[in-house]
């Protein structure tokens, strides 16, 4: 932001070239002023609204003659613009910044010497625009349990707040917020409305939650996905490309933030869940599309286990439909030089891993326990191996006696 009063100046021009630059002013009546010069000929517009994105909307324009000193303001857009009509009741202006692209016209409706003038957007809409939705029902996800090891990689394991759900909608530098439901809760989160001059100038959709604290206030919306942005519908990008938008529109605040993930590290996500006292992750595919109001294989909500890297240290046969491989695996942690036994894990397992694992296990056999100890009754059907193999499980906690509870198999490490 450039201090009180101080403003950048245009730049140099070249040849006949037009120049532009776009400044959000944060005084007592926010607005964008809007510069353009060409050759010695200036002209200087304060739009309350921003440039409107859509075709043929009219929005209020005010000629002035300078910029208002003694106001902090932020530079929203610069760059190169062609100038066609140019008099003092029209000014034609097509920009080429990296924000403000198309061609508009600044009229005067009401005569000369009125500042009131109306400014709009002429030329056609790009290519595959959309206008902003008023709501879009949010994509839910399905209980699941955590991938696999070798598919970490096609993941991002998200915070879940456990706080309400809402659709945050903002255009014209106003935010309007919505439940699951489709109801305005705007009214309901006051504190949250600075988030619409945050996002002045842009038309967007996002998808997050709303969490207080234990006092209840002040709340802060959590942002999680980009629904819609400048006339792009987000809702067919793969997630990794929503994630990149949504990490582009800087959203850091005191009451609102892009809600961190972790790609490919559920351990960590997990990890920082538990410390914040948080129900879970959402395990979200990096090509998964959004599917409004549904729930899908490629969103999972995952609560309350947690994932342990663990030494194989033996196994027990199988019986029935896996006669022939290993019906559990004896399971370690290394503590004070010696191999702890902290328990067996006999879920999770594919057809295809039964069998591969099968034969790494006989390759790894030995006559000797690697465990400092083993309670009899796992001991006396046992088959050992040498503690080479780590992977990781997924378990619920551990027990009085110091074994993982309800674990499952995630792989290999």
């Amino acid at each position: 932001m450039t201090p009180a009063g101080r403003e950048k100046a245009l730049p140099e021009i070249r040849g006949d070239d037009g120049v532009f630059v776009i400044q959000q002013h944060h005084g007592g009546q926010p607005h964008w002023d809007v510069r353009v010069r060409r050759g010695g000929d200036l002209v200087s517009f304060a739009v309350p609204l921003g440039l409107p994105c859509e075709p043929g909307v009219n929005r209020l324009a005010v000629c002035t003659d300078h910029p208002v000193a003694g106001e902090p303001v932020t530079e929203w857009d610069r760059g190169s613009c062609a100038a066609g009509h140019w008099n003092d009741d029209r000014v034609e202006v097509t920009f080429h910044g990296e924000r403000a692209r198309g061609r508009y016209v600044f009229v005067n409706v009401h005569g000369e010497g009125d500042r009131h003038w109306i400014v709009r957007r002429v030329d056609p809409a790009p290519a595959g625009w959309r206008p902003l939705p008023v709501f879009v029902p949010p994509m839910l996800a399905r209980p699941g349990l955590l991938p696999k090891v070798d598919e970490d990689e096609q993941w991002a394991y998200g915070l879940a707040g456990g706080g309400v759900r809402a659709v945050a909608r903002v255009q014209d530098g106003w935010l309007v917020l919505r439940d699951a439901a489709g109801e305005d809760i705007t009214a309901r989160y006051p504190e949250l409305r600075g988030l619409g001059e945050r996002l002045a100038g842009a038309e967007v959709l996002l998808d997050g939650e709303i969490v207080t604290p234990r006092g209840g206030r002040p709340a802060v919306y959590l942002v999680h996905d980009l629904l819609h942005v400048d006339g792009l519908s987000c809702l067919d990008l793969p997630y990794a490309e929503r994630r990149a938008l949504l990490d582009g529109l800087d959203l850091a605040g005191a009451h609102w933030r892009v809600c961190g993930h972790y790609v490919g590290d559920p351990a960590t996500a997990l990890r920082v869940a538990h410390s914040r006292g948080l129900a879970g992750v959402v395990a979200r595919r990096l090509g998964s599309r959004y599917r409004p109001g549904r729930t899908s294989p490629d969103w999972l909500a995952v609560d309350g286990v947690y994932i342990a890297e663990v030494v194989v240290g033996g196994w027990r046969p199988g019986s029935g439909r896996r006669s022939g491989t290993f019906g559990s695996l004896l399971l370690g942690l290394r503590e004070g030089g010696v191999l702890r036994y902290v328990g067996n894990v006999g879920s999770g397992f594919s057809t295809e891993e039964l069998a591969w694992l099968t034969g790494r296990l006989n390759e790894a056999a030995t006559d000797r326990s690697p465990f400092h100890s083993v309670p009899e009754g796992q001991a006396a059907a046992a088959y050992w191996v040498r503690p080479s193999l780590v992977a990781e499980v997924v378990h619920r906690g551990w027990t009085n006696a110091g074994c993982l509870r309800n674990s499952r198999w995630r792989g290999l490490r």
